[in-house]
């Protein structure tokens, strides 16, 4: 236990030290906030002002304030998700850099089994990961707490800190088996640049996922980030829906909600069904556990003792 723990330690550190790295696994996220600032937003709340034009007289009854928040939380699970993937693929490029610096035959050296190396390589992952993704949940939430209430209370600051962690582990689980394919750091980069510029769509950072055909919402929702993405973002908005529901006295009985919720996607659609909430983290749980699985056959197979 002591040489596991003595590993994921000098993994923490390695990633740690680069500060260049984390700056490049923040990028998506820097990313996604620009966009939003420059545009996103106003695409957003014209999505919302168009729903309301749908029900006469909401106008008066939601506030703009309301709205506002609605777009602001909406743009924190945005960034979360993005940065789930970007920063977990980030930090097991350690891995990467081992193998091309052939530090990893020292490391195959030690006492440690082929199991545990792989799966120390994952918990430093997870830990580095989750430290940096709850980071930016805590800054987010305290920046637009102080732009009114969120209506949140405390359980939902803890369940949206379990889904960051979890979404944490998720990514570095399968990102753990994709690197075990990667000889170069080159190549490695070149698949973070790609799966940088596509994981804005994949999540729905941009453009709600339930704005794609049939075929594409089935393809997004099958990587868990999308899903992990839709868990965080029921979590920080159903407050403020119930809030506006309240509001408005049934005067629309819950239909302006409702759209909302279908519009900026609020169930995860996969094939010709949808996954609710415990769905949803069934099927997270069980890509984790099958991934942790194959990671430590493959990396044990990749390297079988003489």
């Amino acid at each position: 236990m002591r040489g596991i723990l003595g590993f994921i330690k000098r993994n923490l550190l390695l990633f740690f030290k680069d500060w260049q790295s984390i700056l490049f696994s923040l990028l998506t996220s820097i990313i996604v906030l620009v966009l939003y600032l420059l545009f996103l937003k106003g695409t957003f709340v014209s999505a919302i002002q168009r729903a309301m034009e749908q029900y006469p007289g909401l106008y008066s009854m939601v506030s703009q304030k309301d709205i506002d928040m609605f777009a602001n939380l909406f743009l924190l699970s945005g960034i979360l998700g993005s940065a789930m993937i970007s920063v977990p693929f980030s930090c097991i490029t350690v891995l990467v850099k081992d193998r091309a610096n052939k530090v990893d035959y020292d490391i195959l050296s030690t006492p440690l089994k082929r199991g545990q190396i792989i799966f120390a390589y994952f918990v430093s992952a997870v830990l580095t990961s989750t430290l940096l993704t709850d980071i930016i949940l805590a800054v987010g939430l305290i920046g637009i707490r102080m732009q009114g209430n969120m209506y949140l209370n405390a359980s939902q600051v803890i369940k949206a800190f379990s889904v960051v962690a979890l979404g944490s582990i998720s990514a570095s689980a399968i990102f753990m088996i994709i690197v075990l394919f990667f000889k170069t750091v080159s190549a490695c980069e070149t698949f973070f640049g790609i799966l940088s510029a596509a994981s804005g769509f994949v999540i729905g950072a941009y453009i709600p996922i339930s704005q794609f055909s049939n075929e594409i919402q089935t393809v997004c929702n099958l990587f868990p980030a999308s899903q992990i993405t839709i868990m965080l973002r029921n979590i920080l908005l159903n407050g403020l829906l119930e809030h506006i529901n309240t509001r408005l006295q049934g005067v629309d009985q819950g239909m302006f909600v409702l759209s909302l919720k279908e519009y900026f996607t609020f169930q995860a659609k996969l094939f010709k069904g949808y996954l609710d909430m415990n769905k949803m983290l069934e099927y997270i749980l069980g890509v984790i556990l099958f991934c942790i699985v194959t990671q430590i056959m493959i990396y044990s197979g990749s390297y079988k003792k003489n």
